[in-house]
C-alpha cells in the first residue's frame, strides 16, 4: 500500500510537472500564461486586499455614521480596488472581462471600485502585433506577409479578449482582423476559478452584494465568446434579421481567412457613439442617432428575441450618409436569444409601467422571477428612474439631474434587495438589463433621454408582441382577424397618445421631429 502511494503521488507530480512544461512550450515560453503563476499573483492579491481591509478600516469599532469612518472607507476602498485593478492588467483576459462588468455596476459598488474599473472599458491592456501574428499564423496557417499588403500595427480596438486591427489585402481590400489575446483560451478555466474566488472575497467585503450570479454568467458567456466563428454567425444572422433597416451596417465576414480565434471581416468606419466633437463637425442629428437605435434594440428585445448584447459606444458607430445616418454595428460575440415566453411577459411588463398598471407590475415582475414586495423596486432598475416618477408616469415626467442623484442617494439602503433581484430573476433578464444601462449611457451622452420616440417605439414593440403570442393561441380565424384588428387600433391610439402628450410637453415643431 506505501508503495502504491509512492508511486501515485510522483505520478501525480510527473504529470502535472508535464502538463505545466508542455503548456510553457505551447504558449512560447512565456511565464504569465502557466496557470500556477496566475493563481498564484490572485491569491497574493485577494491576501493583500483582505489585509488593507484590516488594517486601515476594521482594526478598531468605527461610529459608521461617522464623517471620518465614510472618509476612512471610500479611501480604503480605493486602496483596495486599485490593488484588483493592477492583478487584472496583469493577467489580462477573462480578468479584464470580469473587471469591465463590476466598471458598469453603477448601482452596485462602491463608486470607488466602479470609476476605477471602468479605465477598463476603453484603455484595456494591449499585445504586441508580433503575438498576434503567431496566433494567425497558428490558425490560418499562413505567414501575415502572404495575406496581408499592410497590417496596422496600432489597433482599432482592444477589449478584453482580443484586439481588432485595419489591414489591406493583397487584392487592396480593405479589412478589420480580430485576434484573440494570446493565452487567453488556455487560461480561461484556471481564471475563472481564480476569478469565482475574487468575487467571493468581494461578497465577504461587502455582505449585502451576492456576486455569485456574475461568476455564472460569465463562465455561461465566456466560451460563447471565445469562438469567433459564432460571431460571425451571428453577425450574419442579424444583418439578415435586419436587413429592412437600410441605415444599420453590419460587416461582412471573410470566412476563408476566419478561425475559432481569428475573426476577418469588412472595415467599416465611422465615429462612435458617444463621441460628440465627430457629431457636432459632422452634423448629425443626435435625435436621429438615438431613434434609430431605440427602434433596433426594441425590436430586437421585444419583437424578434435575438438581442446584441454589448452595445458599449466602441460597439457603435454613427457615419453620415446622403440619405441620413448610417448605424454600424460592431461585435457581435454575445447575444441574448429570448423565449417568446419571456418576451411576452417582459412585453406585458413595460406596458405595465408604462400606463402606471401598479398590479400589472407585480403580477408580470413576478412571472419574471422577482418576489411581489420587490416590483418597485424591479421597475426602477428597468427604467433607471426613482419610484416617484415611475408611478407619475415616466413617458409624462422628464429626467432630470436631481432625479439621478435621489437614485445614487437611494442606492445603499435596497442593495441588498437589488442583489436579491440579480440573484433569483429569470436569466435571460440579466443580459437585458445590462443592454439597457448601455443603451441608457448613450442616450444621456447624446442628452435625447427624454425624446417621446424611445416610449413610443417601444410601447409599439411590446403591443406587437403581445399579440403575436395572443395570435397564436387564437383557435379560429376569426380569432385572430379580431385580434388583428384590435393590435391596430391600440397602435394607432398610441400614435395619437404621443402625439399629444409631445404637444403639451414640447412645441409642435420638436413634437412632430420627433414623432414622424
Amino acid at each position: 500500500m506505501w508503495q502504491f502511494r509512492r508511486i501515485a503521488k510522483y505520478s501525480i507530480f510527473a504529470g502535472a510537472t508535464t502538463a505545466t512544461v508542455v503548456s510553457f512550450h505551447a504558449n512560447n515560453y512565456d511565464i504569465n500564461s502557466l496557470g500556477i503563476v496566475r493563481l498564484s499573483r490572485a491569491a497574493i492579491t485577494v491576501y493583500n486586499i483582505g489585509w488593507t481591509y484590516k488594517s486601515q478600516l476594521y482594526y478598531k469599532e468605527w461610529d459608521q455614521t461617522s464623517q471620518e469612518f465614510k472618509d476612512e472607507k471610500s479611501k480604503t476602498h480605493k486602496v483596495a480596488a486599485q490593488k484588483m485593478l493592477d492583478l487584472i492588467c496583469v493577467n489580462r483576459g477573462v480578468y479584464i472581462k470580469v473587471g469591465q462588468h463590476i466598471g458598469s455596476l453603477d448601482y452596485l459598488l462602491p463608486p470607488e471600485y466602479v470609476s476605477t474599473m471602468k479605465v477598463l472599458h476603453s484603455n484595456a491592456p494591449k499585445n504586441p502585433v508580433e503575438d498576434l501574428f503567431k496566433v494567425i499564423r497558428q490558425d490560418l496557417k499562413v505567414n501575415p506577409e502572404d495575406v496581408f499588403e499592410s497590417f496596422d500595427p496600432e489597433p482599432l480596438g482592444t477589449a478584453s479578449l482580443a484586439q481588432v486591427h485595419k489591414a489591406t489585402l493583397k487584392n487592396g481590400q480593405k479589412v478589420a482582423v480580430k485576434v484573440q489575446h494570446p493565452y487567453v483560451k488556455g487560461n480561461s478555466i484556471v481564471d475563472m476559478k481564480t476569478m469565482e474566488y475574487l468575487c467571493k472575497i468581494m461578497s465577504w467585503v461587502f455582505p449585502d452584494f451576492k456576486m455569485q450570479w456574475l461568476v455564472d454568467e460569465t463562465k455561461k458567456n465566456l466560451p460563447i465568446e471565445l469562438n469567433f466563428l459564432r460571431e460571425g454567425e451571428n453577425a450574419e444572422k442579424a444583418a439578415e434579421m435586419f436587413k429592412g433597416y437600410k441605415w444599420l451596417r453590419v460587416p461582412k465576414i471573410h470566412w476563408d481567412l476566419s478561425t475559432q480565434r481569428v475573426l476577418t471581416m469588412e472595415y467599416l468606419d465611422g465615429g462612435q457613439v458617444n463621441d460628440l466633437d465627430y457629431i457636432k463637425s459632422n452634423k448629425i442629428d443626435a435625435f436621429e442617432v438615438a431613434n434609430k437605435i431605440g427602434q433596433l434594440y426594441s425590436n430586437m428585445i421585444f419583437t424578434n428575441g435575438f438581442v446584441h448584447s454589448d452595445p458599449h459606444p466602441g460597439n457603435i458607430l454613427v457615419k453620415k450618409t446622403s440619405n441620413g445616418v448610417d448605424i454600424i454595428l460592431l461585435d457581435h460575440g454575445l447575444y441574448a436569444s429570448l423565449t417568446d415566453r419571456f418576451r411576452y411577459n417582459y412585453s406585458k411588463l413595460w406596458l405595465s409601467i408604462l400606463n402606471v398598471d401598479r398590479e400589472g407590475m407585480r403580477n408580470h415582475s413576478q412571472t419574471l422571477g422577482i418576489e411581489r414586495q420587490l416590483y418597485p423596486l424591479f421597475a426602477c432598475m428597468l427604467t433607471g428612474r426613482p419610484w416617484e416618477s415611475v408611478v407619475a408616469g415616466i413617458d409624462k415626467t422628464r429626467q432630470s439631474q436631481k432625479e439621478k442623484e435621489t437614485l445614487q442617494n437611494t442606492t445603499g439602503l435596497v442593495l441588498p434587495h437589488i442583489s436579491d433581484i440579480l440573484e433569483h430573476v429569470d436569466r435571460q433578464m440579466l443580459l437585458v438589463l445590462k443592454t439597457n444601462d448601455l443603451i441608457r449611457n448613450i442616450e444621456s451622452t447624446l442628452g435625447t433621454q427624454n425624446r417621446m420616440t424611445s416610449f413610443l417605439v417601444m410601447s409599439k414593440c411590446c403591443v406587437r408582441s403581445v399579440f403575436q403570442q395572443d395570435k397564436l393561441e387564437s383557435r379560429t380565424k376569426w380569432d385572430r382577424f379580431r385580434k388583428n384588428v384590435c393590435e391596430s387600433w391600440t397602435i394607432f391610439k398610441l400614435n395619437i397618445y404621443y402625439l399629444l402628450l409631445g404637444l403639451r410637453n414640447f412645441n409642435f415643431y420638436s413634437s412632430i421631429k420627433q414623432l414622424v
